[in-house]
């Protein structure tokens, strides 16, 4: 979401870091090109001009003119206000006292909340606690019916609210149906519009006088911009919400409502929709959005993605073999089933500080469907070929292309980036090579 912005902001710091002394002349200069870039990018305009005039404060000074690193440390001070300027640090989702605990999803028409809700469902329940779902839109068309059935493909309970039509009956009777079955949240997915309307307001205000809920969260479409933040401004003057969640973070909108919403609004956002998949919703860390619209990569999530699909055994076991070079291919296809699960792999390379500015990464686009391609090369392969790729003569090749359904050119190709890949892990299991890595040199040429 935030490429152009991150491309155009490293830019403007190369710039500066390439000076040696720092004039206010450069600043101002500096301070122009990220107005324009965070402009473009479909920032508040307000927002935009609070930002980089604090900006200014902070970097005309001595602490910044007198500094070894004059750059390095404008970027630091660009960072620190983008954090602010986002929440200063990730909100935690509120439960109260009230069993079940109610919470409210509002938004317009087509936002996302129903997939939403079963996604906020899955992150609750990895918490330990028993969540059913409710359905509360009686006006789009299998509304209830879809979700039911994202529901119920997860194994997460849902209220059937048959021949009801009543919003309020329906959430009513749902709440005491999820106090007898001994459900510890409710998550309520109620009706959007087009447009905001009195009618649809005064029925969200209905059902937040019976339910009383622990959270209202305004779902927000990332891709309508400042479209988003108008509307959510609108609903907090209304109702009175507790936090956002921005869906469709994963797609290709500038991103000025993720910076202008928790500033225009005061209300943060506690969740961001990076996908499609049940396990797509994320908790929003402000430091780690500031830190990747900077370039500078966001390991802390990346390890804990990784930590999410691979155990602490499994991932030693995986160092060993790594260090005494006995990589296999069938590791290697273990490993892709494994970053299957993580997400999508353009995000991966995202997180990883220093990557993103590599040419070589940057021109390619990963092909998901590459990994369903390579996977079956493997699959075809013997126990005894995938142990010891060396073995994989011409003969085993077209058996192996034959068997996969790809040609023969597919199978050398996998074979040559795995015998290159296997060099590469050599290389960074070496001595004085995570040094490296911190520094930003990576141990292999682009």
């Amino acid at each position: 979401m935030f490429e152009n912005l991150t491309e155009k902001l490293e830019g403007i710091f190369k710039k500066l870091r390439n000076r040696g002394r720092l004039d206010e002349n450069n600043i101002q200069e500096a301070l122009r090109e990220i107005r324009m870039a965070l402009l473009e990018a479909d920032v508040n305009f307000r927002v935009v001009r609070d930002f980089v005039e604090d900006i200014r404060k902070r970097a005309v000074g001595q602490e910044v003119f007198e500094s070894l690193s004059p750059g390095q440390q404008v970027v630091k001070i660009v960072y620190d206000r983008l954090v602010t300027l986002m929440g200063g640090s990730s909100s935690q989702i509120k439960f109260g006292s009230r069993f079940p605990a109610p919470i409210m999803l509002v938004g317009l028409q087509g936002c996302g909340k129903t997939t939403t809700a079963v996604k906020l469902a899955r992150f609750i329940t990895v918490q330990a606690k028993r969540v059913y779902l409710v359905s509360a839109d009686v006006y789009r068309p299998a509304a209830m019916e879809q979700l039911r059935i994202l529901a119920q493909a997860n194994d997460f309970g849902v209220f059937d609210a048959g021949e009801i039509r009543n919003p309020l009956k329906i959430c009513t009777q749902a709440r005491e149906e999820a106090k007898r079955l001994g459900y510890e949240v409710l998550i309520v997915d109620t009706a959007g519009r087009l447009h905001i309307d009195e009618e649809m307001m005064m029925e969200l205000k209905e059902l937040k006088d019976i339910l009383v809920p622990s959270e209202i969260l305004f779902v927000a479409d990332a891709m309508t911009g400042q479209d988003a933040v108008q509307v959510a401004s609108r609903f907090n003057e209304l109702l009175g919400i507790d936090g956002v969640i921005m869906t469709k973070m994963d797609g290709d909108a500038r991103g000025g409502a993720a910076l202008s919403l928790k500033a225009v609004m005061g209300k943060p956002i506690k969740f961001v929709g990076m996908g499609e998949k049940i396990d797509a919703l994320e908790v929003f860390h402000p430091e780690r959005m500031a830190s990747r619209i900077l370039g500078m990569g966001d390991v802390l999530s990346l390890v804990e993605k990784a930590q999410a699909v691979v155990g602490e055994k499994q991932a030693r076991e995986l160092e060993k073999k790594i260090r005494r070079n006995e990589f296999t291919l069938e590791d290697f296809r273990n490993q892709l089933q494994q970053i299957k699960k993580m997400g999508s792999i353009q995000d991966l390379l995202g997180m990883i500080p220093g990557l993103g500015k590599l040419k070589a990464i940057k021109d390619v686009s990963p092909d998901e469907k590459e990994l369903v391609r390579v996977t079956a090369i493997i699959d075809s392969m013997t126990k005894q070929e995938r142990l010891n790729y060396l073995i994989i003569d011409g003969q085993r090749r077209k058996r192996i292309a034959m068997g996969s359904g790809t040609s023969v050119q597919e199978v050398n190709r996998l074979l040559k980036s795995y015998a290159e890949m296997r060099k590469l892990m050599r290389k960074m299991s070496g001595k004085g090579a995570l040094k490296s890595l911190r520094r930003g040199n990576f141990p292999f040429k682009s």
